[in-house]
């Protein structure tokens, strides 16, 4: 059964495990306005430490998955207030990418159409991104004579090759889904009528991992990305060991069934958690 938000902006259902939240805005391509930020935050808080699912997918109601920043809400009626509203604005926005950034659970974001400018930030929040190969990827600000800001320029620079991103950022050319995957925006680009059914697919083989592996390992590598390959080394034992103690029985359960029943091969899946309920 499909919810709302207090608001109405964000549609979010929970069904087999999966929790599917989804902007709410198709009449404005799910551009995001400070009242959807809002409710926004407030749906990831309220959906994060439920039982009842193990993944996240974020997508968007209409032809969108989000073309970016309301203009006329975020921009102009809080410029028009001040600077103070400005910050707040932002403070909100940039407050729920990051909550998305580290959540506790697996994410995926299902571009299933427009995603633009500000678009980027929950894009790059998502710990996997799925987009329909009719998606369109585009950093205009360039067109409108303002940079890429808000993250959108910090996003070009950590997903794409340097000349790639410059391109990109410079040019304000669009992107298909097609050329966001083979840039490396994306995972993968497939036609719309399969991105659902190839998303589900990939949520299930995440819901038979271990949770608490999954979010140490999700952590860990965003984590390292900006350390040395000494500090990461560092940073990556004690991650280890720190999962291995809120969680041994999990990685005793796995070796007993690689070592002792020879029923698991690492290489093939994971272990069988139903064993144990790890």
């Amino acid at each position: 059964m499909t919810e709302l938000s207090s608001n109405g902006v964000v549609a979010y259902d929970v069904e087999d495990g999966i929790a599917w939240v989804r902007f709410n805005r198709p009449d404005k391509r799910n551009c995001m306005s400070p009242t959807l930020n809002r409710d926004m935050l407030a749906v990831l808080e309220s959906l994060e430490f439920r039982d009842d699912f193990g993944v996240l997918v974020l997508s968007g109601e209409g032809t969108a998955w989000s073309a970016g920043m309301d203009l006329k809400e975020y921009f102009r009626e809080n410029e028009a207030k001040g600077l103070g509203a400005t910050r707040a604005a932002q403070r909100e926005a940039y407050g729920w990418w990051d909550r998305l950034r580290w959540y506790q659970k697996p994410t995926i974001a299902m571009v299933n159409g427009w995603c633009f400018g500000g678009g980027y930030g929950p894009l790059f929040s998502c710990d996997l991104a799925f987009a329909a190969n009719e998606a369109q990827f585009g950093l205009s600000e360039i067109n409108w004579g303002i940079l890429p800001g808000g993250g959108a320029s910090k996003v070009a620079a950590e997903l794409l090759p340097f000349r790639k991103a410059m391109y990109h950022a410079m040019m304000g050319e669009n992107l298909t889904g097609v050329q966001a995957a083979e840039w490396g925006l994306v995972n993968e680009a497939l036609p719309l009528d399969q991105l659902k059914a190839r998303v589900t697919e990939v949520a299930k083989v995440l819901l038979a991992k271990n949770p608490v592996a999954l979010k140490a390992t999700k952590d860990a590598v965003r984590r390292v990305r900006e350390m040395t390959y000494d500090n990461a080394e560092d940073y990556l034992i004690r991650a280890q060991e720190a999962a291995n103690s809120f969680d041994s029985e999990g990685r005793k359960e796995a070796t007993r069934q690689f070592i002792d029943e020879k029923s698991y091969k690492p290489g093939l899946g994971a272990y069988d958690r139903t064993k144990t309920g790890a």
